[in-house]
């Protein structure tokens, strides 16, 4: 080798050693800290096209990966169902039609839609809010609503019986029977059905009134006769803070309480409808009425639920509905984190298996991992939305899922659909608007914990984060960070938590290769 190519080789070997030096040392000075003593950390950062690894902390140990969970579930849907499927949702008529009446049951026939309309936007394929409104009366106190339609799904359907039916002379029924229900392991709304009518929550609005002691105006979106809302909020200072709650008072009746500050922006509240067939039913009765078609039956109640068989004869077709392609809902999923599409997810994948059950659709994502290289022994999964018990992953595993969906052929789906850092989604606040990594990491959050009532804290289980990261110098990385079991001060909340890990991308965004 000639000396000055030796010479090269050595300098370069040295600044990268320091480099590597620096990287390492900003990254413990933050998590050796001492709030941090009784916690435990795993992180993994590789080089995205050399597989070589920059950092690593515990990268082989178990950590609870929270919603990062989602990582794992979107890539088993996106890659069992693929990234342009969508789900049809007919409806049938049974029974014969006479001068437009329908001597006969009309039924509506459940898919799974995940959003089923209700997040199409007016100039894009599908809206969501950084705060989402499923999360309204827990950690996004300032969550918003979208600007579209809830019902626009069940007005487009109603729209298509009209075309041919005045009148609806037997029941309006909802089929429900693609899975049994079961519950999400997530906060939020608990139940995973067939149907999801706005995620199966009427949204609260509150808006305050004129002056102080004035009632606020409270209003239901979608807008319904099936519910009963007995609400009393009051006007409060404009310096005061907004207390509202929500209570279930009965099957389909609920009660608002409490103060929203003058001059205050609109606060949203949900609440979580029971029933969720009998919910999509009066309001899909609701827009056959609107739209002129005349319906017989109890908008709150069926006189029956007998529901002909699958391949039954007199069966016909009369309407249905096409989502937006599964990777727009994978989106939402990611971007906010949404607890109940994540939770779905398995049962869908199951059913493309014959095996309408999360447990199936589980078994069939450690099959996937296998064959993208990825020891499924390295994880334990029980849920797609990343709350159950049985959650747990390593930093490595979790890296090796991102290098394996980065070459395949939903990559770009998959990583466009991931939160940007300091931009959108749940890590739209992890770092200032200054920062120079604002933009350059697109990650998934988790976040999971719990009240120590014996000290009056928050036990913070995990925050998490794992994604990919453009730094300084051009290079792409890839990455997981999990802290573990933190006793959360009283002045402290998860929030702060995921501006450390906004701090630990600054980090690699600045000092790595």
């Amino acid at each position: 080798m000639k000396l000055w190519r030796l010479a090269f080789f050595v300098i370069s070997f040295l600044v990268g050693s320091v480099q590597a030096d620096e990287l390492s040392d900003k990254i413990k000075a933050v998590i050796e800290a001492p709030e941090y003593k009784a916690a435990r950390w795993g992180l993994l950062i590789v080089d995205a096209k050399t597989g070589s690894t920059i950092y690593e902390q515990n990268p082989d140990k178990l950590f609870l990966p929270a919603s990062v969970t989602k990582l794992f579930s979107c890539a088993t849907a996106i890659t069992e169902l693929g990234p342009d499927f969508r789900f049809t949702t007919p409806v049938y008529r049974h029974g014969e039609v006479t001068s437009r009446v329908l001597n006969g049951d009309l039924i509506l026939v459940a898919s799974s839609d995940l959003t089923f309309g209700g997040r199409r936007g007016k100039t894009t394929a599908i809206e969501f809010s950084d705060n989402d409104h499923t999360y309204a009366n827990g950690g996004a106190m300032n969550a918003k609503v979208t600007n579209t339609d809830p019902l626009y799904a069940l007005n487009e359907l109603a729209k298509q019986v009209a075309n041919g039916i005045s009148e609806v002379k037997g029941e309006v029924l909802i089929d429900d029977r693609l899975f049994l229900r079961t519950r999400s392991s997530g906060s939020g709304p608990e139940i995973v059905c067939p149907i999801l009518v706005n995620d199966n929550v009427v949204d609260v609005i509150v808006t305050p009134g004129e002056k102080t002691g004035t009632p606020a105006v409270v209003k239901m979106r979608p807008e319904t006769a099936y519910l009963q809302m007995d609400a009393d909020v009051r006007t409060a200072k404009e310096s005061s803070a907004a207390s509202i709650f929500v209570e279930a008072t009965g099957t389909g009746r609920f009660m608002v309480r409490g103060t929203i500050p003058l001059r205050s922006a609109p606060v949203v509240r949900i609440y979580t409808v029971d029933e969720p067939m009998l919910f999509a039913r009066a309001l899909f009765i609701e827009a056959l009425r609107k739209h002129g078609v005349k319906v017989a039956t109890s908008l709150h109640r069926p006189r029956r639920f007998d529901l002909p068989a699958k391949d039954a004869m007199g069966l016909v077709r009369i309407g249905e509905y096409h989502s937006e392609p599964l990777a727009d809902t994978l989106k939402v999923t990611l971007k906010v984190s949404h607890n109940l599409y994540a939770s779905t997810l398995p049962v869908l994948v199951g059913l493309k298996r014959g095996d309408g059950t999360a447990e199936a659709g589980l078994r069939q994502q450690g099959k996937m991992l296998k064959g993208f290289g990825v020891d499924p022994e390295r994880v334990s999964f029980a849920g797609g939305a990343g709350g159950a018990q049985a959650d747990a992953a390593t930093p490595r595993a979790t890296v090796g899922l991102l290098q394996a969906m980065s070459k395949h052929p939903a990559a770009k789906e998959y990583f466009d659909a991931l939160p940007v850092l300091g931009i959108d989604g749940t890590l739209a606040e992890a770092v200032a608007k200054d920062s120079p990594a604002r933009g350059k990491a697109r990650a998934k959050t988790g976040t999971l914990s719990w009240y120590d009532y014996q000290n009056e804290r928050m036990l913070l289980r995990s925050k998490a984060l794992a994604g990919e990261i453009e730094t300084a110098k051009g290079t792409k990385l890839y990455f997981a960070i999990f802290l573990n079991d933190m006793p959360l001060p009283r002045n402290m909340t998860a929030g702060d938590q995921g501006k450390v890990l906004g701090k630990i991308c600054e980090i690699v965004y600045k000092h790595g290769r």
